[in-house]
Formats: C-alpha cells, structure tokens, sequence
C-alpha cells in the first residue's frame, strides 16, 4: 500500500499534512536551509560577509536529516552543463539516500540575465529589458531560460528583480527595470510568467524597498514614506504575484524605518499572506537572517534571529545553515520558540515540492538528456532580438547616423573592445570568472569594434583604448586624439565595468557618489570632441550618466545598458543603419551629476522652480528613444465636445485612441505611451506617471490604431489613512512619446464618491492594436 504522502491522487495538503505527522524536529527544521558546496577549488568568497556568515558542516552527517535546498551547483565555479547535471545528480542521489524519506533538494540558481552558468546565454540585463517596452519578448527570453535550467535539474531561479529605481547612483540599476512601477510591473511579471510556464520557481526579489536606500548605499537604511511605498516600492511585486503567478519571494536586506525586512511580520505575513493572498515560500536573501544578529543588531543571538524570521514569514535561510540548523533546533527544545512556527514554515516549504513532484516516488535526478547546449542558436537569436530592440538612439541632431559605409572611423574607448563590456555583475563571465582567469568565457561575445568591422567592411577603422574604465591613467590620451584627428567620425565607446563590492563600476556593491563617466572617461571625451571630428558617443552602462556637459558637442548619442552577448552587432547594426532603433529610456538622463537622486515620478515641488537654483530637470526623460524613421499620431479619439469634460464614475471606464503610421521610407518601432495626471488629490502626486504603453512595429507607410481602455482603478493612490482609493475629480489622460513628449491629452471628471479598492482592482488600461488605413 502507498504510505498517503506519497500518493499522488492525494491532494497536496494530505500528502504534506501525513508527511510532517512522521517527522522528527530535525527532519523539519532540515526543510528550511539551504546549504553551499563549492566545487570551487580557491575557495574565494563572493561577498564581502560570506566567510563570517557561513557555518562549517559535514555534509554527508547533514544530510541524513534531509534538506532543503542546494546551492548554485552551477553558479559558483566553471562547469560543463552536462558535468554540471551530474555533479547536482549525485548530490541529489545522496541526499535521497542518505536520509529516512528520501527527499530531494530543490536547486536554486541566479538567472537574472540568464542562466548563471558557465557556457549559458548572456541575455541583456533587465534595465535593457525595459528599454524594449516589449514583455513579450521579455517573457519568451523567460520560458528558454527556464527550459535550460529545468534541463540540468534546477528547480528555482533566483529572478526577477522588481526594485524600482529611486537614486541611479544605487550599484544595483543595472539589475532593475527602470525607474517607473508600472514599467517594473509589466516586464516582470512577463518574465515571471515566462519561468513559471516551464515549471521554474521564479522568486521576487527584493521584497521590499531595497532600492530606495540612504545616499544609493548598498544596505544602507531606507526611508521611504508609507505612501511611496505603496504607490512606487509594492505594485510591482503585487503585480507580478497575480498576474506573473510567483511562487516565492525574497526579503531584501535592508531595514524600513527601523525595522528590517528580515523581521517585519507585517510586511511578510500581513501585507504578503494576509492582503495579497501569497501562498508559496518566502526566502532570505544571502545571510539576511543572520544579519539580523550581526548588523541589524534586533537579535542577540543567533537563535534570537531565527525566531524574529520565522515569526515574520521567512521559510527558508538561504544559503546556509547559520540559524534555522542548531540554533533553531535547540531553542524549540528549550522551549523558547514554538515548534508550530517550523510546522508552518516546513508545511510551506513541503508544499511546493509536492508541486514540483519531488515527494513523488519514482523522481528521478537524471538529467532528460546526456548532451545539454545551454547557448543554443535559438537562445543566441533570442538574446540578439533583445538586444536590437534595447539600444536607445538618444540624438542625432545632423543626422550623422546611419553611418555611411566608406568611412574613416576611429573607434575609441576603453569598452569598445571588450567582450565584458556586454555584461551586467550577474552574467557568469563577470560574476565568477574573475576568480578564474585562466577559464574561458565559454560563449561568443563579439566586441562593438569586431562588430563594426563586420557591420562596414569598406570602411577603414582604426582603433586606440584612450584610457581604462577607472582610474586616473589619461597616458593613452595622445594616441586616441591621433587616431581621430585622422578619422572622418569617431566613435567613443564609453562606459562601465559590471563587477561586485567594489570590484567594479556598476554591479552590486558598486554604488557611485555621482553620476560622472567613471575614472577620466569625461576628459577623454572632451579630448575626442577637442579634435573637431564629429563624435559619436556609444555608451556601454549598468545606470544613466550625466551628459549635459556635451550636449550640442556630439554628433550622436547612443545608449546600451549591458546589452549581452549579441550587443556588440545589436550596437554596431544601429551605427550602420541594418536596424532601426527602437529602444526607450527606462531610467531618465541626467543633465548634470548633482540634483540627484532624481526620477521622474515628482511631485509638483519635486521639479525645477524659484525655490531652488538646482534644476533636476533630465537631459533626456523617462520614455525617450529616436528612430531613423518618422511616425505621425492622427485621429485621436477621447475628447469631449467642445469644452465639455467627459464625466465616469469612480468606477468607471473611458476610451482614449490614435492612429500611428511610419511616414519613413524604412521599418520602425513607435512606443505608444499613456500618462496619467491628476491636478488635485487629497496627498500630493506625481505630476505624470506612466500607466499603459504599446510597442507598435511599422513598415513603411503602414498604420496601426491603438486604444488603451482607461479604469478608474488605475487612478488610484494611497490615501491620508493608508487606504488605497479612487478620488473623484477631474484628471488628465496624455497620449505621449515619452514622459515629456505628450502629443495628445483629454480631461475626464471622475464623479461619485470616494471608493476604496482592494487587490482585486484593475491594474491595467486595457489595449488594443487593430489595423488602420
């Protein structure tokens, strides 16, 4: 007879339900860590606290209990994917047999730009996802990462990052969408939608508030108002939690108004569980819970910390054993934490691999296949499409680019011939490779100078570095100038190094005390513009950088936030003119490096006026991106008659359209956005914020009619009482190409009363693309 907890016709809370009636405290509490097996040879630590956070063990004593998670297999050192499938096979193999049920761990492994893996596909980084404006894109490059990672036996990816940016100075940006929560919302929950669909674990992170850290420090304190919170840090988690169907969450490292996140029962349990209805696994961050002993200093031991998390909701400790192993188990003995709160973290934890059918008996941890490709030629193509799509052409004022195909360039800048310059802190070349010099990248990365000698064969390149990424070094200075003063353009390759704690320029732990180019890469500019050829500027970063001090100087601006590995030819295909340019700023550009941190969701007194000599104004807005073609928006639809004020109710409906058509002579893309403005509310509001869009792709003389249904839901905003409602009274709907560009606007009255909205509110403007003639 099959014992109940392994019959699969049970359902899922029986089987779980028989199965922790049979098991020991220890076996419990074995459900709630995860633990790190390097195979990395020199040991090196990845984080600055890993080697006082991580815990000794026997690994084979270990697990006789069972476990609960295993580690990176793949993310910590060089490994053949199909060797990698076989190293996670034994482990799995041990831990099944070595313990009295015979339950497998669930693998987790980063996949923020892509498997974090040796050999796998470096896909842009999410900043340049948003750039797209395209989440169906952004959730087919989701489903092949996921299928990829379910080849080789991993269970969970540790993406996406849903943080919106409130100071670009934060080392993290690259890791982010953008600076708008709807923008977050939407490219997130597609990529969660696109993970799920192949059966991957997609985990939130960082749940939340991590990015509007004191002064853009990494971990520093956050001091965010309740109301940014819940109009700017929580919708896209919210979002991505119904609309994406995540299954776990991260808590961030960091601390709200004195309490962190790691103990913040009303954040992970009230908010999480109670309002939005969350029933999947709740997950540390690297040593968060120990950090509350360590650094936070809410706890006074490490049994202390395990307590304060497991009492706020987080089931599992990730990546070791530091406080839900001995710890925790001994303080349950003592009488100092109740046994029900591993019972109900063990319950949670035990749930989810019920779904991931690793209680079923006839599990195997062989890999489908012995031969695994994870950078096949599909992925490949995928990673280009993205990349294409995620250059921003931010100038072009005399119409330099296209380039023409016969000239002299010089090609200068320390990224213009680095593959590494392609990739964001979390690609495996720039995340582990470092502490392997002699390893191979493992994958194709062409250069953007490769690439432009590729892309223009009859032209006649040269080539000089100018100076590195940082530091004070200008000796390569006269070179650089020699080569452009010989040149009929030049092209300045500019930009950033993606590294950890320091060990770069953008990355984590690399936060920036401006918004200046790194090292002398401004006086290498000003070099460059200093010789009379006509510059064009390619910037290869992780977070926007000031640029007023050279606007009206360049022939061209070109933006590309670590575009992976297809970026070189993506880059080098809009210099040419094969494509279109078609990317968006998700994050606004600075005019200058102070009057920051500044996005471009402010408030009336958070723009420029008399009150203030510094002007925050961006260079170029949120939304921004230029085409080599043109785009005429007519017939629009949403007015009223003459100067009457179309009227809904506060749970009401209106319809706003326009006609677009690509008035060029070649193929384009125009990003139809929609903003939301509201002239008087009870708690002050951004003066614009983004609340639909719709990529639209022309060929020439085509046209296309897109409405966007507006829902007086989408209005809604936090109140004086922290109640989220629709106020009535007259807004603004702008019909725009970017945050500042609107071409057509409608005033709509909400009348009725004020109504308070839950999470089952709209969370969209329903769209609409049809032909147009």
């Amino acid at each position: 007879m099959t014992t109940p907890w392994r019959d699969r016709a049970l359902p899922a809370a029986e089987r779980v339900e028989d199965l922790l009636s049979r098991m020991t405290l220890e076996e419990k509490t074995a459900q709630l860590y995860g633990v790190w097996v390097k195979n990395d040879a020199n040991g090196e630590d990845i984080a600055p606290d890993e080697a006082g956070m991580t815990e000794a063990f026997d690994f084979d004593e270990l697990i006789t209990r069972g476990l609960g998670q295993l580690t990176r297999v793949f993310g910590t050192a060089p490994l053949d994917p199909e060797e990698g499938a076989r190293v996670l096979a034994r482990f799995q193999r041990r831990i099944m047999a070595a313990s009295r049920f015979g339950i497998p761990a669930v693998a987790h492994e980063e996949c923020l730009a892509g498997f974090t893996s040796w050999r796998a596909t470096a896909y842009p980084v999410p900043l340049a996802w948003g750039a797209t404006f395209d989440p169906s894109l952004v959730e087919e490059m989701a489903r092949s990462i996921g299928r990829d990672m379910a080849a080789v036996g991993v269970h969970q990816g540790l993406s996406p990052v849903l943080d919106v940016v409130r100071d670009p100075r934060w080392g993290r940006v690259e890791e982010t969408v953008g600076e708008d929560p709807y923008l977050v919302g939407t490219i997130g929950s597609a990529y969660v939608r696109g993970l799920e669909s192949v059966g991957i674990v997609a985990t939130l992170k960082h749940f939340a508030g991590y990015a509007a850290s004191v002064g853009a420090r990494n971990h520093a304190p956050v001091r965010a108002g309740v109301r940014e919170f819940a109009d700017v840090v929580l919708p896209p988690f919210e979002m991505a939690l119904r609309e994406g169907g995540a299954r776990s969450v991260m808590a961030a490292y960091t601390e709200t108004d004195g309490i962190p996140v790691s103990a913040d029962r009303a954040l992970l349990t009230e908010l999480l569980r109670g309002d939005w209805g969350f029933t999947g696994t709740v997950v540390s961050d690297y040593f968060g819970i120990g950090f509350l002993e360590t650094n936070h200093r809410v706890a006074n031991s490490r049994a202390e910390a395990a307590h304060a998390a497991l009492a706020a909701g987080i089931d599992v400790e990730l990546p070791s054993l530091r406080c839900y192993g001995e710890p925790l188990i001994e303080a349950v003995k003592a009488g100092e934490i109740p046994e029900s709160l591993v019972d109900v973290a063990a319950r949670r934890v035990l749930l989810q691999k019920c779904e991931l059918g690793l209680l079923d008996e006839d599990w195997s941890p062989e890999p489908a296949t012995a031969s695994v490709d994870l950078d096949p030629p599909r992925n490949r193509d995928l990673a280009r499409r993205l990349a294409e799509e995620s250059v921003v052409l931010l100038d072009n004022p005399d119409a330099v680019l296209p380039l023409a195909p016969d000239l002299r360039i010089a090609v200068v800048g320390p990224r213009a011939d680095d593959p590494l310059a392609m990739l964001g802190c979390y690609s495996f070349p720039s995340h582990v490779l470092p502490a392997h010099p002699d390893t191979a990248l493992g994958i194709e990365i062409p250069t953007v100078l490769e690439s432009l000698r590729t892309e223009l064969p009859d032209a006649k390149i040269t080539y000089a570095a100018g100076s590195a990424v940082d530091g004070d070094d200008t000796e390569g200075f006269p070179e650089a100038v020699a080569r452009v003063s010989e040149a009929d353009i030049c092209v300045a390759v500019l930009g950033d190094r993606a590294g950890l704690f320091g060990r770069g320029t953008s990355g984590e732990g690399c936060d920036a005390e401006d918004l200046r180019l790194p090292g002398v890469q401004a006086k290498l500019l000003d070099a460059l513009v200093a010789t009379g050829t006509p510059v064009v500027l390619v910037l290869l970063t992780g977070r926007p950088y000031a640029l007023g001090r050279w606007h009206g100087g360049l022939a061209a601006s070109v933006q590309a936030f670590f575009p992976g590995e297809e970026g070189g030819p993506s880059v080098a295909g809009v210099l040419s003119g094969r494509i279109s340019p078609s990317g968006r700023l998700p994050v606004s550009v600075p005019k200058s490096p102070g009057g920051q941190p500044w996005t471009y969701l402010q408030p009336p007194m958070g723009l420029f006026g008399g009150a203030s000599n510094i002007d925050p104004t961006p260079l170029y807005p949120f939304g921004h991106g230029l085409s080599y073609t043109t785009f005429e928006w007519t017939d629009f639809e949403g007015g009223g008659d003459g100067d009457r004020v179309p009227e809904i109710g506060t749970d009401g409906e209106y319809d706003i359209a326009v006609t677009v058509r690509n008035t060029g002579d070649r193929a384009g893309a125009e990003v139809v956005q929609l903003y939301l403005h509201d002239p008087v509310a009870t708690v002050t509001r951004p003066d614009i914020r983004l609340i639909a869009y719709q990529r639209v792709e022309l060929a020439p003389g085509e046209a296309r009619r897109v409405r966007f249904r507006f829902h007086a839901d989408v209005s809604c905003f936090a109140d004086r009482t922290g109640r989220r409602v629709v106020e009535p009274g007259e807004l603004e709907l702008r019909m725009a190409a970017s945050s500042t560009d609107v071409r057509h606007g409608v005033r709509v009255a909400l009348t009725g009363p004020v109504r308070e909205v839950g999470p089952d509110r709209r969370l969209h403007c329903e769209t609409e693309v049809r032909e147009a003639h």
